[in-house]
């Protein structure tokens, strides 16, 4: 069961990188093996956006859809995933951002799944600690390019 955390300072707001991990459907432009985005549903809950989305992975011969629940709950600067189908067990995913010093935020990021398969399990576990980073890598050059103007 690969699990990954990262805290983080990052040289922008809360509520940038929260708009920024919040834009679903731009993640196929910047994340590595993110070939599709899409959100199916969009519905306010208790002061929370609720989305369901699905996600196309694809890395060489493995290309999988999933589909996840997406909790924004923007006066805490969080972004909550709970997996509803595809190709895991489980998967878990959340995000937190906290403001500190005027332009800058805490990061905390934090990914635990297991897949199905024991074959993609074994194989995404040579890799996993390199891609979480990569993926990680990618959100923050993408606020780069959003937001160093």
């Amino acid at each position: 069961m690969p699990n990954h955390f990262e805290n983080k300072v990052m040289p922008y707001t809360a509520n940038q990188m929260f708009d920024l991990v919040s834009d679903i459907e731009n993640y196929a432009s910047f994340l590595p093996w993110c070939a599709g985005a899409r959100i199916k549903t969009e519905n306010e809950v208790e002061n929370k956006i609720v989305i369901t989305a699905d996600l196309i992975i694809s890395f060489k011969a493995f290309r999988e859809k999933f589909t996840s629940e997406v909790t924004l709950v923007s006066e805490n600067h969080e972004v909550l995933v709970r997996y509803l189908d595809g190709p895991f067990k489980y998967l878990v995913n959340n995000w937190k951002f906290t403001d500190l010093e005027p332009g800058r935020c805490n990061a905390e990021f934090m990914v635990d799944f297991e897949f199905k398969s024991k074959i993609l399990q074994g194989l995404i576990g040579v890799v996993f600690n390199q891609a979480m980073l990569k993926i990680v890598r990618a959100f923050e050059i993408q606020a780069a390019t959003l937001y160093d103007k």
